[in-house]
């Protein structure tokens, strides 16, 4: 990959990634912005190793979720701990856009992290399950196991509007 592909695949991926760093980081923007910036940096150093022809958003989420573990680790965050003890903050219309997914990145906090990833990965970012392994390093069938136990905490986590 030359520097100009580079620079275009970043272009290319950045949202994307943003997105799936904000939903692992459980909508602490700060912690998903530090992490997709290490994680680009990263990509760039290693770019020369890439040969993973036309899979490049797995080999870059790859490097993200190894960052993103990385971080955890090194900052011992007690993401949950915080976000539990904060009350909700109601969704409307018109509320900012920033409290859009709220509830979303709250209830995210109460699934472990490869449950948070497998969610993540497949339900927002849309990536096939034989993907999520190859990224996490898991069996397909773990991967299947995380979805259905994120799938059920979150439906105990998020209230739905029945009217």
């Amino acid at each position: 990959m030359t520097r100009e592909q580079f620079i275009l695949f970043v272009k290319q991926e950045q949202e994307s990634l943003r997105r799936f760093l904000l939903a692992l980081c459980c909508g602490h923007t700060d912690d998903a912005d530090d992490i997709a910036q290490e994680t680009f940096v990263k990509a760039y150093v290693s770019m020369a190793d890439y040969d993973e022809k036309g899979r490049g958003a797995i080999w870059l989420r790859r490097i993200a979720y190894t960052t993103f573990l990385n971080f955890r680790k090194s900052q011992k965050l007690r993401t949950a701990e915080v976000l539990s003890n904060s009350l909700p903050i109601p969704s409307t219309d018109n509320a900012d856009s920033s409290f859009h997914n709220q509830e979303l990145h709250r209830a995210l906090t109460f699934l472990s992290e490869t449950e948070r990833t497998s969610i993540v990965m497949h339900y927002i970012e849309g990536y096939k399950i034989n993907e999520i392994a190859e990224v996490t390093h898991q069996s397909e069938s773990a991967i299947k196991k995380q979805l259905q136990r994120g799938r059920d905490e979150l439906k105990k986590r998020i209230s739905y509007d029945r009217r």
